[in-house]
């Protein structure tokens, strides 16, 4: 009895990990494209030099090896970064910034109206 209860444990905190490292490798996936996009051109355009120089001495493959290449490097480093932020033990619940993902509402503050002072005391 005592076995199957640990076991039960041992599967939800696995589950639990491997749920928080899918969560940390869509977020920052995303920030990757949205917030990186600066970065993501930058990466291109050094992609696109490498490959006219590459191009001399393999003619056939420059372009795939390029290509591959900063796609592995992207997908390796988001990976690597959802992995780290993982096994450190930080879930995307912990963050404020993530509010968005997690269906949060953020607090809004309330508009307070500067006309009234001026037209409320208003005498014929």
């Amino acid at each position: 009895m005592a076995f199957s209860q640990t076991s039960d444990l041992g599967k939800a905190d696995s589950l639990l990990l491997i749920k928080s490292f899918l969560i940390w490798t869509f977020t920052l996936a995303v920030c990757l494209l949205v917030v990186g996009f600066p970065l993501v051109v930058l990466m291109a355009t050094v992609g696109c030099l490498l490959s006219v120089v590459l191009q001399s001495v393999m003619p056939v493959s420059a372009v795939l090896l390029v290509a591959g290449g900063l796609i592995m490097f992207n997908v390796l480093a988001v990976v690597v970064a959802a992995g780290m932020l993982t096994a450190k033990g930080v879930h995307p619940s912990d963050m404020k910034w993530l509010s968005w993902l997690h269906g949060e509402a953020e607090q809004l503050q309330t508009s307070v109206y500067a006309a009234c002072p001026l037209t409320c005391e208003i005498k014929d």
